[in-house]
């Protein structure tokens, strides 16, 4: 007797899994480079990186396990993948704060990163609504932006400019996600969520490997 396994989102749950592959390569890479050169910032963006290929093998696995899935299996992969992508926000923003704020500020300012990650985990233990992993997620990213360009324009940093295409891009495929921009019945909107977003990280992480502790 035969069992017949039916994936939900087939494109969904590959394309999710292409960029968890994409981002465990590249949080690899990052943390061998921020190991080697004893990088504070480049070893937080490599655990930012390695938090997103899990939150992405999670999710991925929801959209096309869920009918083979129990349901509190199910539940358990979803907040993961919520508490997996908050963890990566705190990792880039901490790295981003170490690469460009000096001492003694950078000792107060680390508090903020910290505490943003308490009050989201804090939040999610009770909601399962993806929309606030995103506003969690594009605050941060607006931050990010803020300061990457600051040292971009005044510092002439290296690494700036490719975390700011970086940023942008995450932000073209949220809103691609959100705006539910699908080119085919076979390809939804969170499929080329997961497109755009490969480029976006393939950015972030030039630019990561660019950065130095202040």
């Amino acid at each position: 007797m035969s069992m017949s396994i039916t994936f939900t989102e087939p494109a969904t749950m590959l394309t999710d899994y292409a960029l968890g592959t994409l981002c465990s390569i590249f949080g690899w890479r990052l943390w061998v480079k921020g190991r080697d050169a004893i990088s504070v910032s480049v070893m937080y963006w490599a655990g930012g990186m390695g938090s997103l290929a899990i939150a992405s093998f999670a999710g991925g696995t929801v959209h096309g396990w869920s009918l083979m899935l129990a349901a509190p299996v199910l539940l358990a992969l979803w907040k993961g993948s919520a508490i997996a992508v908050g963890l990566a926000t705190f990792c880039f923003f901490a790295g981003t704060l170490s690469a460009s704020v000096g001492l003694p500020l950078r000792r107060w300012l680390m508090l903020v990163p910290w505490l943003q990650l308490a009050g989201y985990l804090v939040w999610m233990v009770g909601h399962t609504d993806f929309r606030y992993v995103i506003y969690n997620y594009g605050g941060t990213f607006a931050v990010i932006l803020l300061i990457q360009a600051y040292c971009g324009l005044v510092r002439k940093s290296p690494s700036a400019w490719w975390i700011v295409a970086g940023v942008s891009v995450s932000y073209l495929a949220a809103f691609v996600q959100r705006s539910r921009i699908a080119p085919h019945p076979s390809f939804n909107h969170n499929d080329l969520y997961h497109v755009i977003q490969m480029a976006g990280v393939w950015l972030l992480y030039r630019g990561a490997g660019l950065l130095r502790d202040r």
